[in-house]
């Protein structure tokens, strides 16, 4: 018997006709609201991508004395004072746990040492009990064979600035130098373990973000994973190659194939978008005007800028002193400088954006954390070293961006503010770590380094005794 049920109304639409358009209209409703869902929920995914099938990497932390990491500490604060650069915060720390005896002391607010923390951070998420770490990406495990890497909790940027502030003069000598003992005693031990002999150490994971942190045994430690704030101290021109790029890496010492770059630990606090107020200077820049190598740049930027209508320019460092100022400085600007220095990279990028101040990276050879999950073109203003250095034209350039650009660079940059923070807020760094925060960006970087971590150990094992590794360029 036929299902449809005719209306006295002979032009009226079939019971069946009517469900038909019901759920059509149904499918259309669900599609729009899908949609902009969607929308809403990736408005930032070109700022940060995640890959949903990413779960945890398997850590495992190389046994090392103490005194390699946080006894480094414990002689910090034992010092009378830091004769490199005072530091007000240091002396009330200093004062308030000297005479104590503590298992995960306090990181310095040193300026100077502040900036380098990242290897605190990541160690003291690492030594967090299990059961607070489940926002933690990096899955700690006890044995070596159900690891993904070897993490090695070398202090290795502390020793450096121990050794910097007792005895500078003998920094670059083997002789006198307690830094180049710790890294031969590092180096000694973890070569002689299991996992280093079975992967030549490419599997392992050292934290190197003072640029002369391990500086007299860079070859020994190369073929590991590095985690540096850029690779400025690294380059070095290959000869042996077909390639004619100068700024051409060894393979056996950096690559963005293997390492990681990560962020430096920003000095100022974070400024909210709901906290931001009107700025009246355009550009603001506060650092050091001579410096070396790519640093010549700043030099010639300082004095085409330096009496420019807007800009301000000034010599100093945010440190105890020069805090609040720099605070102001960059609160109250538009866009911030953002110069190659000694390397081509600073602190003083982070700062910017804990300030919502929109950089301006002047610096051809930088490379940032995060490339790949983080988009900086959607809050930061890239300029090439010749277009700055032509006399008005950056503060032209930098003229030409509308209210509307510079608030939408400010929004997007808001989001990304807490990828860059380490301090999880606990004393000791002990305790749970934020889920967007840097330490577990850091490591979800190198867990996708490991698929070609794991190439180049299987392709090492076939090698017959005696052949040597060919070196392999990475132009970028």
């Amino acid at each position: 018997m036929p299902l449809i049920v005719k209306n006295n109304n002979n032009n009226a639409p079939s019971s069946v006709s009517k469900l038909f358009l019901l759920f059509t209209l149904l499918s259309v409703l669900y599609l729009a609201f899908f949609f902009t869902t969607t929308t809403t929920t990736t408005l930032h995914s070109s700022l940060s991508i995640q890959s949903s099938s990413e779960s945890s990497i398997n850590v495992y932390v190389a046994d090392i004395p103490r005194s390699l990491n946080y006894g480094l500490l414990d002689r910090y604060w034992s010092w009378n004072t830091d004769s490199r650069l005072g530091s007000d915060s240091d002396r009330e720390i200093r004062s308030s746990v000297s005479g104590k005896t503590l298992e995960f002391p306090p990181y310095p607010e040193n300026p100077l040492i502040k900036q380098y923390s990242a290897e605190y951070w990541i160690m003291g998420d690492l030594m967090t009990p299990p059961q607070h770490r489940s926002g933690s990406f990096a899955r700690r495990v006890y044995d070596p064979r159900e690891s993904d890497v070897i993490f090695v909790p070398f202090f290795a940027t502390l020793s450096a600035e121990l050794q910097l502030g007792m005895a500078k003069g003998v920094f670059r000598k083997k002789v006198g130098n307690e830094d180049y003992q710790r890294q031969r005693e590092i180096m000694d031990l973890i070569k002689k373990t299991e996992p280093w002999k079975r992967s030549g150490g490419r599997d392992h994971v050292f934290v190197l973000t003072d640029p002369v942190a391990m500086w007299h045994i860079k070859d020994e430690v190369a073929p590991a994973i590095l985690l540096v704030v850029d690779f400025g101290g690294w380059y070095k021109l290959d000869r042996s190659s077909n390639c004619s790029s100068p700024d051409m890496i060894q393979h056996t010492q950096v690559s963005v194939l293997k390492d990681v770059i990560v962020p430096y630990t920003h000095l100022l606090p974070r400024l909210h978008l709901s906290e931001n107020k009107e700025r009246h200077n355009l550009l603001y820049f506060k650092g050091a005007k001579h410096r070396h190598r790519g640093g010549l740049v700043r030099e010639k930027l300082w004095d085409l800028l330096i009496n420019e209508p807007g800009v301000i320019i000034e010599e100093g460092f945010p440190n105890a002193t020069g805090r609040e100022q720099s605070i102001k400085g960059m609160r109250t600007s538009e866009f911030c400088l953002h110069p190659a220095g000694d390397t081509p990279t600073s602190c003083r990028l982070f700062d910017a954006i804990q300030s919502l101040c929109i950089p301006v990276i002047v610096s051809d050879n930088i490379e940032l954390p995060f490339e790949g999950m983080v988009d900086y073109s959607e809050f930061a203003v890239f300029v090439a070293v010749g277009d700055a250095l032509k006399p008005t034209w950056l503060v032209k350039h930098l003229q030409s961006f509308s209210k509307e650009q510079k608030n939408r660079f400010r929004q997007n940059m808001a989001q990304v503010q807490p990828i860059f923070v380490y301090d999880n807020g606990h004393p000791g760094g002990i305790g749970p770590i934020p889920l967007d925060g840097a330490v577990n960006h850091i490591w979800k970087k190198v867990h996708q380094k490991l698929p070609m971590i794991k190439e180049a150990i299987i392709r090492e094992k076939r090698k017959p005794p005696g052949v040597l590794v060919p070196r392999r360029c990475q132009c970028t």
